[in-house]
């Protein structure tokens, strides 16, 4: 019998590929502990609550952090996930010499629909794991908000269901509350 192994990637192994074209601009994929996923399709729901989600943000925000939607962070283990929305601490080259690393990161936030398991266990452990103090999942399947917090290894040891009408805070900005009716398109397609 032939012993057989999967060769995981490196995030330079990655980046190569996108540079010799073997990775094609604008294909939606993610590096997740060495391996390439297809990012799932984005229905109109979960394209417009990402978008109330990103205007909102930023106007809640404003110039106390930096919020980056659907791009790399930089994460061990070889994993480079695109999240819909990421707060990352203000920095002052505004993040053209690297992706933000756990170290930056306020607050990881997916929508989740058809991915809705593959946030929950494969993306929780990976932020889990790299010391992501924060994620949430907007549940658009169950228009709820899933918010993990104390990450202890790849688990985490706190999670919160927030359904509407409530408001939360933001992780370090108390006093900055999100309303999470807003995010939660009606229409479900």
């Amino acid at each position: 019998m032939v012993n057989t192994q999967i060769r995981s990637l490196t995030s330079a192994d990655y980046y190569q590929m996108m540079e010799s074209g073997i990775i094609r601009e604008g294909e939606k994929v993610e590096l997740i502990l060495g391996q390439i996923f297809t990012m799932a399709a984005k229905g109109t729901r979960h394209t417009v609550a990402t978008s109330r989600l990103l205007k909102g943000l930023l106007t809640l925000i404003g110039a106390l952090a930096i919020v980056r939607c659907q791009d790399p962070i930089s994460l061990p283990n070889n994993s480079e996930p695109e999240p819909d929305i990421v707060i990352a601490r203000l920095r002052s080259d505004d993040y053209i010499n690297s992706h933000p690393a756990p170290a930056d990161i306020i607050l990881v936030i997916e929508v989740a629909d058809s991915s809705i398991k593959f946030d929950r266990d494969t993306k929780a452990a990976l932020y889990a794991a790299a010391g992501i103090r924060e994620y949430w999942i907007f549940n658009l399947i169950d228009d709820r908000l899933e918010i993990y917090r104390q990450p202890e290894g790849d688990i985490y040891a706190s999670i919160e269901i927030i359904t509407p009408p409530r408001s939360i805070s933001l992780p370090q900005y108390s006093e900055l509350l999100l309303n999470i009716s807003d995010f939660f398109p009606a229409s479900k397609t």
